[in-house]
C-alpha cells in the first residue's frame, strides 16, 4: 500500500514538471506496431511486441490492457541504451541487444495509467512501455503484459513523447495519417480556372509569341511609306475643280435658238 501511493506520488510530481505532449501514441495488437500521430499524421512507427497471455486488465493474468491510457511517468532520461533498469533504477549494467539468457527492462520506462474501466489496473500492474534486449523476438507477442520495444526505439519515443501523452493501446491496425485536404482552386464566375491564381508558386510567367513579317509584308510596307512620303500636305489641300453643268449650256442653246425664232416672226 505504501509503495502505490509513493509511486502515485512519484507520478503526480513528475507530470507536474513536464510540458504539453509532443504526440499521442496508439499500439496495434493486430500489427505489433506502435506509432506516434501528431495532428493526425503518423510522424513515426516501431515495431513492438505485447502480451504472449492475451489482452486483458485482470491483476495477475500478464495480459495487455485495451483501450486508452496516458503516460503518466517517464524514468531513465540519459541512460544510455541497454541501461538495466531493476525496480525502475539502474543497476549500472548495460546490456547489447539480443543477450543470451536475460530478458530485463532496459532503455527507459513510460508508465501507463488506465483512463477507462476496462483499464483501470494498469498503473497498479506496472503496465509500461520499455526496452527490452530481446529485439529478435519483437513483432510477435513476448511480454508478460507491457509493451515491448527494442533498444533504440524506445529511446527515440521517449525523446518524442512527453508525460500526459495519449496511448490507445487496440486489437485493430495502426489507422493511416488523414488524407491531406488539396490545394483549393480559385476559379472565375464561369467556373474556369482564374488566370491570376497560379496552381503552384513555382509557376513560371506566360511568354507572349513575336510576330516577325515575311519579305513580300516588309517590302509593301516599305512602298506605302513610300507612297505617304510623296505626298505634300499643300496636295492634301487641294480641291479638284467644280465641272459645268451640262443642263445650264443647253438650256442657253435652247434659250438662243427660240430667241432667233421669235426675232424672225417678227
Amino acid at each position: 500500500m505504501v509503495k502505490a501511493v509513493a509511486g502515485v506520488l512519484l507520478a503526480g510530481s513528475l507530470s507536474q514538471c513536464t510540458t504539453p505532449p509532443k504526440g499521442d501514441v496508439v499500439v496495434s495488437v493486430k500489427d505489433q506496431k506502435l506509432g506516434i500521430y501528431s495532428e493526425g499524421k503518423l510522424t513515426k512507427e516501431y515495431v513492438i511486441s505485447t502480451s504472449k497471455f492475451g489482452l486483458g486488465d485482470q491483476k495477475g493474468s500478464n495480459r495487455t490492457p485495451l483501450g486508452q491510457h496516458e503516460v503518466i511517468a517517464k524514468i531513465g532520461k540519459g541512460l544510455p541504451a541497454g541501461a538495466v533498469l531493476k525496480s525502475r533504477r539502474w543497476n549500472g549494467e548495460v546490456l547489447k541487444p539480443n543477450a543470451p539468457g536475460r530478458d530485463p527492462i532496459v532503455s527507459r520506462i513510460l508508465w501507463l495509467r488506465g483512463m477507462e474501466t476496462t483499464n483501470k489496473n494498469a498503473f497498479n500492474r506496472y503496465i509500461y512501455i520499455h526496452g527490452t534486449p530481446e529485439e529478435n523476438r519483437l513483432g510477435q507477442p513476448a511480454s508478460y503484459g507491457c509493451v515491448r520495444m527494442g533498444m533504440k526505439d524506445v529511446v527515440d519515443l521517449f525523446d518524442n513523447v512527453n508525460v500526459g501523452a495519449k496511448v490507445v493501446i487496440t486489437k485493430g491496425h495502426l489507422p493511416p495519417s488523414e488524407k491531406e485536404k488539396p490545394a483549393e482552386v480559385v476559379t472565375d464566375g464561369d467556373g474556369s480556372p482564374a488566370l491570376n491564381a497560379p496552381s503552384t508558386t513555382s509557376a513560371q510567367p506566360i511568354e507572349v509569341a513575336r510576330l516577325v513579317p515575311t519579305e513580300g509584308e516588309k517590302k509593301r510596307a516599305e512602298e506605302n511609306e513610300a507612297r505617304s512620303s510623296k505626298r505634300t500636305p499643300e496636295a492634301e489641300n487641294e480641291k479638284p475643280a467644280p465641272r459645268k453643268s451640262a443642263r445650264h449650256k443647253s438650256d442657253t442653246k435652247v434659250a438662243g435658238h427660240a430667241s432667233t425664232r421669235s426675232k424672225a416672226k417678227a
